[in-house]
């Protein structure tokens, strides 16, 4: 096994189109300018992307996201292990890039790790298959998704393609405060949009009515696949239903550059029976945003989730109690 730097590592991604986009040379670096010190490691027959953050009493965690890479994952846990006991790491977390139904593969891979029930990433999700033509994704879509998309179109909400990360940040703000969640700093998504545009990654799109932003949508996209990481909106104009239209052109962009797949990226993790029957009386959480990405067809995605592999079982211990104490108050 070696290390190897971002330039190394970003070749190694291009060779490799089915990498998700939480594995790419540019996610590390954007993290690593957010409180993670990211790492690239590859073997013959894996490779990945490890983000090292530091908690507390000079310990720090490990965390593969979504990855590795590669088959023959068993080959490269022990020289991890080394790695990550050298850095004073409690635990290392890995959110493989599978699907519940890979289950298997996982189990056979993870030898060592145990399942988790704390996940970083969403653990479920709406996929939508980009084949067909544009009237076929509409017929797969609820009657009243269709409708706001062509009624945002009727009510002249523009979509403009741009570069104001500025606005999209007011807008980011605007949603936070509204729905009562935290949001990263404008910086974070200011360097998100200069570390993935320039290679055709990353697609920022703003809904104006009347030269007045209303919402932005940031879409990413790494080999056949295109995820919307980050949606935002305010109160200005919200009958005009720009935010049906903005996944509307998204789709049409992650199509045009070869995507077969769109990731709405996150809802609840509850089972489709629940889902259906309580998404009108809830808007805590994932079930706020549950609504409205359920109209746009797709399939019902769940991950084969975290997987733990503990070094040190009393700090680990310790740590989830702390971070469960956190998510309480």
């Amino acid at each position: 096994m070696s290390f190897i730097n971002e330039i190394e590592w970003q070749e190694y991604i291009q060779q490799h189109p089915e990498a998700h986009i939480l594995q790419t040379a540019q996610w590390g670096m954007l993290k690593s300018e957010f409180g993670w010190e990211p790492h690239c490691f590859r073997n013959e027959t894996s490779a990945a992307l490890i983000l090292l953050k530091r908690i507390f009493l000079g310990y720090s965690i490990a965390y593969i996201p979504k990855g590795p890479i590669g088959y023959n994952w068993n080959s490269m846990w022990s020289e991890l292990d080394d790695f990550c006991r050298k850095k004073r790491c409690v635990f290392l977390k890995v959110e493989p890039d599978l699907w519940e139904e890979e289950w298997d593969f996982a189990q056979e891979n993870l030898a060592g790790f145990k399942a988790s029930a704390h996940n970083i990433q969403p653990r479920q999700t709406i996929l939508i298959p980009l084949g067909g033509n544009e009237e076929e994704w509409l017929a797969g879509m609820k009657q009243k998704t269709r409708y706001n998309i062509r009624l945002a179109e009727k009510k002249e909400v523009e979509i403009v393609v741009d570069d104001r990360v500025d606005i999209f940040n007011e807008l980011m703000h605007a949603t936070g405060q509204r729905d009562d969640f935290e949001i990263h700093a404008d910086a974070y998504y200011q360097r998100a949009y200069d570390l993935f545009s320039p290679q055709g990654m990353c697609a920022l799109f703003t809904a104006y009515y009347d030269q007045k932003p209303l919402a932005g949508l940031m879409a990413f996209k790494q080999g056949k696949r295109a995820w919307y990481l980050y949606g935002a909106s305010n109160e200005v104009e919200r009958n005009r239903m720009p935010t049906y239209l903005l996944q509307w052109k998204a789709m049409q962009w992650a199509k045009e550059h070869g995507c077969e797949k769109y990731d709405l990226w996150g809802i609840p993790d509850a089972p489709l029976h629940d889902l259906e029957e309580n998404f009108t009386k809830r808007s805590d959480g994932l079930w706020g945003v549950y609504r409205f990405k359920r109209g746009f067809g797709g399939e019902l995605k769940r991950s084969a989730g975290a997987w733990d592999r503990v070094y040190d079982y009393p700090v680990y211990a310790a740590y989830l109690a702390y971070t469960h104490k956190r998510k309480l108050s």
